[in-house]
């Protein structure tokens, strides 16, 4: 049985050949030059049915090894914007641009495609949870991990902080409401992905501190919103975050480093966002409450709506505390 459409083409043009057919008719009918059916049928006879069997072709070996292969997922899990992109989209073309920045590895788009067909990857609508998740290290985490980093930050006399970022986008988050029935309410927005990115710090205290920027965000933002939380929020940190890129760069390990101990930085497991108060909790009520249906005419004013919605949401430090609880986060009474 042949095992490609080339192969099978070969082995007809040697039946072909055995009934009589003249090679121009066997070229013509197989849709081949005449030089090629010639060439089948003299390695045919030297040979034999051996020689026109397909066989694979020799490349490269993988520049990856399998286990920097695996730590691939880890990387795309954190978003296409951590890595400057605009847009929560990935491509085999970002992928290849993101192997080649952290492993130093140059991949053309059709390897990365089977690259992460091997690795479970396929074009799909994005969901919110990843298979790759390890449920038991995640729900020890939360049993074990937690309290003990809690109670360390007050022995340590840290503020605590958990630290995420969001984009948000001048297309309205639309959410239901009333209208006189049959006349559906229309929100005219632009179309364009143009959009805040925000870095946004939680306390169990109930206090929150952001920095937006009308650029995708990086690792100086990331050493910026340390040293604003240094300002404004004590100079001894606990910093909880995931493993997102910008938290990972060089210029934020020589940050660290250089407070002498006075920022302490702490990962949250392997896919696991809703870990971070903001995820589920922090993001989505300023999205689809604070700001729902919100229509606004450029960045500027996307900025100052956004800007209210956090000095809205500083005045109900219960439901700050509610963001705590849905992410399976206990604190104690203070």
């Amino acid at each position: 049985m042949p095992k490609d459409w080339r192969e099978w083409r070969r082995f007809q043009a040697l039946r072909l050949k055995q009934h009589d057919w003249y090679q121009r008719d066997i070229a013509e009918a197989l849709g081949v030059t005449e030089v090629s059916v010639s060439h089948w049928l003299t390695h045919a006879r030297s040979g034999g049915l051996s020689a026109l069997l397909s066989r694979p072709i020799p490349g490269r070996p993988a520049e990856l090894s399998p286990s920097q292969q695996r730590m691939i997922p880890e990387f795309l899990w954190h978003g296409a914007e951590a890595y400057g992109f605009r847009g929560s989209l990935w491509t085999c073309g970002r992928v290849a641009k993101v192997i080649e920045e952290e492993f130093g590895v140059t991949y053309d788009k059709s390897q990365v495609s089977r690259l992460l067909k091997r690795l479970g990857w396929t074009p799909q609508t994005p969901i919110g949870r990843a298979s790759q998740r390890d449920e038991q290290a995640i729900e020890l985490w939360r049993r074990t991990t937690w309290p003990r980093l809690f109670h360390e930050a007050k022995t340590e006399h840290r503020t605590l902080v958990f630290v995420d970022e969001a984009g948000f986008y001048l297309l309205p988050s639309v959410v239901k409401t009333y209208a006189p029935l049959a006349r559906t309410p229309v929100l005219r927005a632009r179309l364009t992905r143009d959009h805040l990115s925000v870095m946004g710090g939680m306390t169990p205290r109930g206090r929150v501190y952001t920095l937006a920027r009308q650029e995708s965000l990086n690792g100086s933002h990331s050493v910026e919103f340390l040293v604003h939380l240094m300002r404004v929020a004590t100079q001894r940190l606990l910093v909880i975050w995931d493993g997102s890129p910008i938290h990972r760069r060089t210029l934020v390990r020589e940050f660290v480093s250089a407070t002498h101990g006075k920022v302490r930085l702490e990962a949250l497991p392997g896919y696991a966002p809703d870990l971070n108060p903001w995820d589920e909790g922090g993001w989505n009520h300023l999205k689809n409450v604070e700001m729902r249906n919100l229509v606004c005419r450029d960045l500027e004013q996307l900025h100052q709506e956004f800007h209210l919605a956090i000095a809205r949401l500083r005045q109900k430090v219960w439901l700050i505390h509610s963001f705590f609880a849905q992410a399976g986060l206990e604190l104690e009474t203070t």
